[in-house]
């Protein structure tokens, strides 16, 4: 430590001294014994090294800076071992204990007693440009680095700050104090009280950051977003940068030791005043003129001069637009006319284009339904299409009305945005301010003639449009649709669903069986292109005839069976059964017998039991005839035997003989 800085400790020294002298003087005033030891040292002795004790050192000394006369000189050893020091106290003091007690707890209260980790006040005793001497009271005084006072200029010899006892000794004995520590520490008690009691506090604007400003506030860095600055949306923040301003604390994060600021708390608390003034004043359709404040997607913000207004992107211009920007631009000054405002919620709904009389006003007055009339697109749904007429009437065009067609389209497949059309008014309602357009109306209806052009047995060809589980719909020409039904595409196949027959594209061939006019509807059929077939299966397929057939399906009660020409037949299970009680095999071909055929339902029953059961009973009725016949040949022999001889007899005996054998066998 340089030598301006021993400055403090030795005041304080001098002090102690002054105590003690003065107590030191008065003794040796009264005291007899001093004299002696004056004529002592008055004699002349030899120069040596005087050696003293430490006990004796504190006291000598003051003695010997108080006689001027007093010299540095050794005395003989048997003078100050014959020096009765003890006297010095008892003899002619004239402080009692008592006083000499209480000078001593004085000396004692001189020094404060000091915590660590506290913030207490200290006087600046001297300083340089590395360190800061710092008295506290303390029996020692502490030292802190310079940069910690950096941000005061200003500061003097005998200045109060407020200093964080860090530890009151170190390894070397010294007092550890620390500024920036207690100026941190009263910094966050000082924000929490702002905080807690809504106060508005003074900071100044260091730098500029990511989204906003950095705030110093009683030291500490504070966070003071852009959308905090003020009412009004900031474009440059840099404008801010280097000026002290007011603010609030809003946010404080404890386990981060983070704190928002905001300044635009204090102007909004300003408005409000201004607001309720403002909105008390205001009238529907009142005109006032005001500053474009914010652009968005769904319309803009106008500062009507303290309160803030919206128009709606609807109600800016009387014809479509795709963004306000192609209408106002920010800071333009603007006339509005106010339509709406809540009192309670302080909302001002605001209105641009009805500044302007409406389009409709200026609408042809001799236009009527039926009417031809050009547009172009604006606006495209699924569910139609958008057309303007003029600047600010539109005319919707539903997508039933694109086309005579009766199949499910969107509009989007007709029109796309700008297409510049021609259109049918099929509705016009000037006091409601709506129209509705068509653009099949411009070509004939289709079904007008549709008996003439599709009379029922009339063959043509479609192309499928759509598929269903009961049949396929398909197109004749645009604006006539017709249903196949899936009963109608094959005489011999049977058909599960439509998509095993054709695809959607293809064409097909069909020939109509009803017309339907009244439901715009017609009944086509495929399979009636050709002769039916069943006419000639019907001979063919005979009940009691026998096919040969291929089993290819098995279900619950039976069996599919594939027979000639293309067509199947069903066996049941019960019919199904072979001569040696095994059930056939998918892929097995078989002797089948017609047992059922019906034309109009187109159904085949099969048996194959019936092959081999009737071979049987066939040959059983076979031997049975013969024996009938056998036995009505015996019956005449018997009539006829008694004109026989006996030679005669014994040989039909014999035949009777080998009869009656073969008929027991």
């Amino acid at each position: 430590m340089s030598e301006d800085l021993i400055i403090a400790p030795e005041m304080e020294a001098q002090n102690e001294e002054q105590v003690v002298e003065q107590y030191v003087q008065e003794e040796i005033a009264t005291d007899p014994s001093v004299t002696e030891v004056e004529k002592i040292l008055e004699e002349p002795f030899a120069e040596e090294t005087l050696q003293i004790e430490d006990s004796l050192v504190t006291e000598v000394p003051l003695v010997v800076e108080e006689k001027s006369k007093f010299k540095t000189s050794t005395f003989p050893q048997e003078s100050l071992e014959s020096f009765n020091w003890d006297n010095l106290e008892k003899k002619g003091s004239k402080y009692s204990d008592a006083e000499k007690k209480r000078f001593a707890e004085l000396y004692t209260q001189s020094f404060k007693s000091i915590d660590e980790n506290a913030v207490i006040k200290g006087i600046v005793v001297s300083f340089n440009t590395r360190e800061i001497v710092v008295n506290i009271g303390f029996k020692s005084d502490g030292v802190i680095t310079a940069s910690e006072l950096r941000y005061n200029p200003n500061l003097q010899i005998g200045d109060e700050i407020d200093v964080y006892v860090e530890s009151q000794e170190d390894a070397t004995g010294q007092l550890q104090l620390s500024h920036k520590k207690a100026r941190m520490l009263q910094s966050w008690n000082r924000v929490n009280q702002a905080y807690e009691d809504n106060e508005i506090i003074t900071g100044y604007v260091k730098c500029r950051t990511k989204g906003g400003l950095i705030v110093d506030v009683f030291g500490i860095e504070a966070f003071l977003p852009g959308s905090q600055i003020d009412v009004k949306p900031i474009r440059d923040y840099d404008i801010y940068v280097n000026k002290t301003m007011e603010f609030k604390v809003v946010k404080i994060n404890h386990e981060y030791k983070n704190v928002v600021v905001s300044h635009k708390a204090l102007i909004e608390d300003e408005l409000e005043a201004q607001k309720a003034e403002i909105i008390a004043r205001l009238e529907k359709g009142q005109i006032l003129e005001g500053v474009v404040k914010n652009i968005t997607t769904y319309g803009v913000f106008i500062d009507l001069g303290g309160v803030d207004g919206l128009i709606h992107i609807t109600d800016l211009s009387w014809g479509r637009i795709n963004h306000p920007e192609e209408i106002v631009q920010l800071d333009e000054k603007i006339n509005v006319v106010i339509l709406d405002f809540d009192e309670n919620k302080k909302r001002i709904a605001l209105g641009l284009k009805q500044l302007t009389p409406h389009p409709w006003d200026a609408l042809d007055n001799s236009l009527q339904v039926g009417d031809k009339i050009k547009g172009k697109v604006v606006v495209i749904a699924d569910y139609g299409a958008f057309i303007e007429v003029i600047p600010g009437v539109e005319g919707l065009v539903h997508v039933s009305e694109m086309s005579w067609s009766q199949h499910l389209r969107t509009a989007h497949d007709f029109l796309k945005v700008s297409d510049e059309i021609e259109t049918v008014i099929l509705t016009l309602d000037r006091d409601e301010r709506k129209m509705s357009l068509g653009i099949k109306q411009l070509i004939p209806d289709p079904w007008a003639d549709i008996t003439t052009k599709y009379p029922a047995g009339s063959k043509h060809t479609a192309i499928v449009r759509n598929f269903t589980n009961f049949g396929i719909f398909v197109e004749l020409e645009e604006g006539v649709d017709g249903l196949i039904h899936i009963s109608d595409l094959s005489w011999s196949k049977k058909i599960k669903h439509p998509a095993e027959f054709t695809k959607i594209g293809e064409a097909i061939d069909v020939v109509v069986l009803d017309v339907d006019i009244e439901n715009h509807r017609l009944s086509l059929g495929h399979k009636q292109l050709e002769e039916n077939p069943w006419d000639v299966f019907e001979t063919v397929f005979a009940v009691g005839t026998a096919h040969q057939g291929t089993v290819i399906a098995q279900v619950d009660k039976g069996f599919t069976i594939a027979l000639p020409y293309g067509i199947e037949g069903f066996c049941f299970n019960r019919a199904l059964q072979k001569e040696d009680k095994s059930n056939p095999r998918i892929d097995e071909v078989l002797e089948f017998r017609v047992i059922e055929f019906q034309k109009d339902t187109k159904k085949i029953n099969l048996s194959h039991s019936k092959t081999w059961q009737e071979s049987k009973e066939d040959e059983e009725k076979r031997v049975i005839a013969e024996e009938k016949k056998k036995k009505k040949e015996i019956d005449k022999i018997n009539e006829s035997s008694e004109k026989t001889t006996l030679g005669d007899l014994d040989i039909f005996k014999a035949l009777k003989q080998d009869m009656k054998e073969k008929e027991g066998e």
